[in-house]
C-alpha cells in the first residue's frame, strides 16, 4: 500500500530554518507529482508548494514564495521543503501529498511551530 511518512518538523524560532522530508513507499514515486500542504489550527488546509514528477517545474502560495523550495530526489523517493526565514503564521501541521492517474495519498503530517 501507499506509504507518506514525513519528518523533519520541530519547534523554531522566527526567522530560523527547517528542512521537511517525505518518504514514500508504494507509488512509482518518479511518475508522481507532488505537493505540501499545512493545516493551522481552525484554519482550512492550504497548498503551500508543488512539484511535477520530473522536478522540472514548482510553484508556491504567495505566502511562501522566496522563503520555502520544494525538491525531490527520485532516487530516494523522497520530496524535500526546505522552509527559510519561518514566521509564526507558518505554524502547522505539514502535510505532504502524492498525485497520479491512479489517485492521490497522503501522509500523516510533521508539526512545525515557530515561536515568536
Amino acid at each position: 500500500q501507499v506509504q507518506l511518512v514525513e519528518s523533519g518538523g520541530g519547534l523554531v524560532q522566527a526567522g530560523g530554518s527547517l528542512r521537511l522530508s517525505c518518504a514514500a513507499s508504494g507509488i512509482i514515486f518518479s511518475r508522481n507529482r507532488m505537493a505540501w500542504y499545512r493545516q493551522a489550527p481552525g484554519k482550512q488546509r492550504e497548498l503551500v508548494a508543488t512539484i511535477t514528477a520530473d522536478g522540472g517545474n514548482t510553484n508556491y502560495a504567495d505566502s511562501v514564495k522566496g522563503r520555502f523550495t520544494i525538491s525531490r530526489d527520485n532516487a530516494k523517493n523522497t520530496v524535500y521543503l526546505q522552509m527559510n526565514s519561518l514566521k509564526p503564521e507558518d505554524t502547522a501541521v505539514y502535510y505532504c501529498k502524492s498525485g497520479s492517474y491512479f489517485g492521490d495519498s497522503w501522509g500523516q503530517g510533521t508539526q512545525v511551530t515557530v515561536s515568536s
